[in-house]
């Protein structure tokens, strides 16, 4: 039986081992190859096909790795026979209850939703697939010598360097020694909260401010103090009388295109906020992951006062990929040394293995004009999504134009005590995920504030969705999430 035909252009097909794996795996997903059957030999495979024993080898053990083939030592390869689950009923969709668990961590895992308008990442067909397609293939190049070991408590070096130049165009003069990289952005600001706090300590945040900061303090036990987020920078007044009525350690801030409402400080606002801090003595936490979808230059607060005030805290979510788990954190070397530390002890060394291909994709001359096609992707997606907005009579806080989110509100919410979480929860049985403002504030107040992600809100039937809900009365539910 002959599956494939062996396409031998090394640069545009793929590599003779994963074309007969496909091929076979076609054939039995297929049922041309049916549970039991024996297959041909190695040697009889590589002369049918024109390939070598070795990619034969290769291709069956990597289908008896998958489970699609069965093998003993000194026998045929044979398709496996799957079995079946005893009792077990066949699966139905049930729309997911919604809360904080579920945004936080089950949604990952949820495929079931087909508008996903309160997400927080890019959608899958826009990233730069042959960026990172190069990258692990260089990385696959790599002895396995090279790899083997933990790594260093601080990351690769390589791209810890990348990292430093890439801030010095920005202002921010500091060298590989000061960066620390991490499991994502999220553990970064996990590993500076441990390090810095202690249960009992005070802190500021924004209002609204990241979801998943909200849950690492109040796992940490600190005292958490809401100051309202403003198109300039956050609420001048109302972070001083925090200031002088209780003794904050820590301010959190994102700077730029700020998750979940889209704005970006001004650069007065900037310099007022590290006015105070310089003050009052307490450290301001910079979260600064978007800046990569920025369209123009904004205030990077670690450039205008330097480490000994500010900790600084970014990662590749947004301009690489997810999935690849690297963040990064700088501060003055002191902290930093107190902040490996910390690191260590919550899971060793971070992944040396996706530092080095999120390096290769950096250094990849493509990566460039990939990122300028995403920041005009996304200013047309505003511009969509802005004007959908407006024929459905919403308030919206801020245009940024630029980055994944919007911040806005019904000018005519349904009547009754439904709120923002209640709605959310219907617009799941019909397929919409949306991400009720609730789940931003440090109070869980519900004031009819969603997070829109631009790039998945272009999609009529969200729209047609709140235009009926505005029409229909609205069910009793929870007002805010305590």
């Amino acid at each position: 039986m002959i599956l494939f035909e062996p396409d031998r252009d090394r640069k545009r097909a793929p590599s003779l081992v994963d074309q007969a794996a496909g091929a076979l795996e076609r054939a039995i997903r297929e049922r041309r190859l049916r549970p039991g059957m024996v297959l041909p030999s190695v040697r009889q495979f590589a002369r049918d096909h024109g390939v070598s024993t070795f990619t034969v080898m290769a291709a069956y053990n990597r289908l008896v790795a998958q489970g699609l083939l069965q093998s003993r030592p000194g026998a045929d390869f044979r398709v496996a026979r799957r079995r079946r689950a005893v009792g077990a009923p066949p699966a139905t969709w049930v729309p997911p209850r919604i809360g904080p668990t579920w945004l936080l961590s089950d949604v990952f895992a949820d495929h079931s939703i087909s508008i996903k308008a309160g997400c927080g990442w890019l959608p899958p067909d826009w990233h730069n697939e042959a960026g990172l397609q190069h990258a692990l293939r260089q990385l696959g190049r790599v002895p396995v010598s090279q790899m083997a070991s933990y790594g260093h408590p601080l990351g690769y070096h390589p791209l810890r360097e990348h990292i430093a130049h890439r801030l010095g165009e920005h202002g921010l003069e500091a060298g590989a020694g000061q960066i620390l990289l991490t499991h994502g952005a999220t553990q970064a600001l996990d590993i500076v909260v441990r390090t810095l706090l202690r249960p009992g300590d005070h802190v500021a945040v924004e209002q609204p401010c990241y979801a998943n900061l909200l849950q690492i303090l109040a796992l940490s036990g600190v005292v958490v103090h809401g100051v309202p987020r403003t198109p300039e920078g956050v609420c001048e007044q109302t972070l001083e009388r925090l200031v002088r009525e209780h003794p904050v350690r820590a301010v959190f801030v994102t700077t730029v295109l700020q998750n979940p409402t889209g704005a970006t400080f001004t650069m007065a606002g900037a310099f007022r906020l590290l006015q105070m801090a310089e003050r009052h003595a307490f450290v301001v936490v910079e979260d600064d992951v978007s800046r990569d979808l920025l369209l123009e230059p904004a205030p990077l607060l670690a450039a205008l006062a330097g480490t000994g005030r500010v900790v600084y805290v970014s990662g590749f979510a947004k301009s690489v990929m997810p999935s690849m788990r690297v963040g990064y954190l700088l501060c003055s070397e002191e902290l930093l040394g107190q902040c490996a530390r910390t690191k260590m002890s919550l899971g060793l060394t971070s992944a040396e293995m996706m530092e080095r291909a999120v390096y290769h994709v950096l250094r990849d001359g493509r990566h460039g004009t990939y990122m300028r096609g995403v920041r005009e992707r996304l200013r047309q997606a505003h511009d969509q999504v802005c004007e959908a907005m407006v024929q459905s009579d919403f308030e919206i806080y801020a245009e940024p134009g630029a980055g994944l989110f919007l911040w806005a509100r019904s000018r005519h919410p349904p009547s009754g005590t439904e709120g923002a979480v209640g709605l959310a929860a219907r617009a799941l049985e019909a397929g919409i995920w949306l991400a009720p403002g609730a789940y931003f504030d440090p109070e869980g107040r519900d004031e009819g504030w969603f997070r829109f992600n631009v790039a998945y809100s272009g999609h009529p039937r969200l729209w047609r969705f709140f235009r009926d809900a505005a029409r229909a009365p609205r069910r009793a539910g929870p007002q805010a999430l305590r």
